[in-house]
């Protein structure tokens, strides 16, 4: 990569008229002799995403362009801003070996600005498929939280933080149905780290959505807890239709409200709240804590299903008092999940 081209490019006065990408929407122009530029699919805070055809490969097939533009004022900053973005992306290009991350294509710099090329995921954000759709069940909402948190497992074994895991990053394949996790924030936080923006440097820096992002990550210090929070907050979403930022806290907790629009079980409501806590130490810390909560909600019901809910008879009873007889372990086993439902209908949680 080049370490600077001279022409540094300064959102705060970027606009698409002077945006090549944008000016060559729906021309037979090639970017880079290679990439037919079709439309802008989103703008946000560090550049332009773009939908383009690989004109170089058979058939055409569509990718996605994603133009960074970070603020820098050196020849300096841009070079470290280089070799930031060059070390993400690597990241990228290996997370990208996970069916349900897109792979990276190509990574570049050219004339101030750097460019991630990935492949396109035809289909569906979740967000879209509410608005179309309405709202989840919540077994719905459990299987799509079991998917994500294997990803989710996936980044935590290869270090990696997404940072902005909401609705909109999240698209159901057209072709076969499964979710795909994309726009990682990674990367903009590393260009973000070493930008120049004097006056609102923590403002512009943070990397998120507000309601979806947790406590700590709006203080520049994200976790793996946070994209826990986040998916949770996504879930709350799926289950309700309504964004965080729509939800009420709570006044005395701080914690969101959100058990009185939606009826979903007790106990997934517990995994659901514990994931959204504000506090780090109150919250789930892994992916694979929350894959074992979910096993044991699922696993609980079953076995006592499997058992009989006639209450035992006297005689049985003092019999398995006093030991005079044998009694198999299914039969303790019985008697003890029986026990253990009739306290936790006692408790003031579980009437909650």
């Amino acid at each position: 990569m080049n370490c600077f081209s001279g022409n540094i490019a300064n959102l705060q006065q970027y606009n698409l008229q002077h945006n090549q990408l944008a000016q060559m929407c729906g021309s037979k122009d090639l970017f880079r002799d290679r990439y037919r530029i079709l439309r802008i699919l989103g703008r946000g805070g560090f550049g332009i995403t773009f939908l383009a055809q690989d004109a170089m490969l058979p058939g055409n097939p569509l990718c996605v362009i994603k133009q960074l533009c970070p603020k820098v004022a050196s020849a300096k900053t841009w070079q470290n801003a280089c070799q930031r973005f060059e070390k993400e992306a690597k990241t990228l290009a290996k997370l990208g070996s996970h069916s349900q991350i897109p792979m990276l294509l190509n990574y570049f710099e050219g004339d101030g600005e750097l460019y991630l090329i990935q492949e396109y995921v035809r289909g569906c954000t979740l967000s879209r498929e509410v608005k179309q759709g309405g709202t989840k069940t919540e077994a719905e909402v459990k299987q799509f939280l079991r998917e994500l948190l294997l990803i989710l497992q996936y980044l935590y074994q290869n270090q990696v933080i997404h940072r902005d895991i909401k609705p909109q990053n999240l698209v159901r394949c057209a072709d076969d149905g499964r979710i795909v996790l994309i726009d990682f924030g990674a990367v903009k936080e590393q260009l973000a780290d070493i930008c120049i923006n004097s006056v609102h440097q923590a403002q512009t820096n943070f990397v998120g959505t507000m309601g979806f992002a947790p406590p700590e990550q709006f203080s520049l210090r994200p976790v793996y807890g946070s994209d826990i929070y986040a998916l949770g907050m996504t879930c709350i979403y799926l289950l309700t239709g309504k964004s965080p930022v729509e939800l009420e806290n709570d006044g005395q907790t701080g914690e969101i409200s959100w058990r009185n629009h939606v009826n979903v079980s007790n106990s997934f409501a517990r995994i659901i709240s514990k994931m959204v806590k504000m506090s780090l130490d109150e919250r789930f810390q892994k992916p694979q804590d929350v894959i074992k909560a979910l096993n044991v909600e699922t696993e609980l019901p079953n076995l006592s299903n499997c058992l009989t809910s006639k209450p035992l008879n006297t005689r049985y009873e003092t019999k398995v008092e006093t030991s005079e007889s044998y009694v198999s372990s299914v039969a303790r086993t019985a008697i003890a999940i029986r026990e253990w439902k009739a306290k936790l209908k006692q408790r003031p949680e579980a009437r909650g």
